[in-house]
């Protein structure tokens, strides 16, 4: 992968977020802290550490409150910058992204993943580029997920995968492949949210992409599925199909589906049981809630 002229990410933020009502009623599911950070700001910086400099956000209406966490608050920091609040204010500083490395474009109706990246052609242009979806969260891996893609040495399309269990195929883009070598798997195929009867395997992708910019052409033409929507895996799977190379890359890091309530409850237990000032709250109401269980 000739990562030089990989620049720009883009991310899709555009979706309802309608299993956290009524949390995400007026609150953008990408807001949705993990802790003290929103979900969109763990893959802004993945990208940011990866060498990507150029960022499109795929929104939707209501999204506003995104554009205004990576924008720069002059109120806020005079006030912590008054009050002495200097640490918090370094964090805040932190949120605030380089002046031109930020475009915003509107999805203007909920027609899939594939849509939403195809919103972006104009400004991604014909050289390869980066997909992250922001409820795939993966954290305290060997390097950050996108960094491994990067750094794999592929052609053509290049995913990030992990094994699922065979219950939860049916939620995922599924490979097809005859086996890895190391990290990494070259795939025959690759189907949309298959049947757990009908998975060619546990391979699933999770939510990192480098594309090839020909990517645009299949999804121009990509018919909607059965939902109505047009689907990034289905554009792939074409382009598979006519030579165009796929590659899995098993990320190192931990993996948490945060489109769902358990992933978002997973990501902060994690990310508690590393902080020293949060492990032990987390230990101590563990063993309150187990005394009140075995009391009852």
């Amino acid at each position: 992968m000739t990562n030089h002229r990989i620049r720009k990410a883009v991310f899709p933020i555009g979706g309802l977020g309608t299993r956290f009502l009524p949390a995400t009623k007026a609150l953008p599911k990408e807001m949705l802290p993990i802790i003290d950070k929103p979900l969109i700001q763990f893959v802004v910086e993945e990208a940011l550490d990866a060498g990507f400099d150029q960022l499109i956000f795929v929104t939707g209406r209501g999204k506003e409150a995104v554009e205004n966490h990576f924008d720069t608050a002059f109120e806020l920091e005079r006030t912590l910058q008054e009050r002495g609040k200097l640490r918090v204010l370094e964090d805040v500083r932190a949120c605030s992204l380089a002046p031109g490395s930020a475009s915003y474009i509107r999805q203007q109706e909920p027609k899939g993943l594939g849509h939403a990246v195809l919103c972006a052609r104009h400004l991604v242009g014909d050289a390869p580029f980066a997909v992250l979806l922001a409820d795939e969260l993966i954290l305290g891996g060997a390097a950050p997920a996108l960094t491994e893609l990067v750094q794999t040495e592929a052609e053509g399309n290049v995913v990030a995968v992990a094994e699922v269990p065979q219950e939860h195929v049916s939620r995922y883009g599924i490979l097809a492949h005859r086996g890895c070598s190391g990290k990494t798997c070259v795939a025959q195929a690759i189907v949309e949210k298959p049947t757990p009867e009908e998975a060619p395997s546990r391979t699933a992708v999770v939510g990192r992409y480098i594309l090839s910019p020909r990517i645009f052409n299949y999804l121009e033409r990509q018919e909607p599925g059965p939902s109505g929507e047009i689907q990034l895996t289905d554009a792939i799977a074409a382009m598979l199909k006519e030579g165009v190379p796929l590659t899995g890359v098993h990320v190192s890091g931990v993996r948490f589906d945060c489109g769902a309530r358990d992933g978002v409850v997973g990501a902060t237990l994690f990310r508690a049981l590393q902080d020293p000032t949060l492990a032990a709250v987390v230990r101590d109401t563990i063993d309150i809630s187990n005394r009140e269980r075995i009391a009852s």
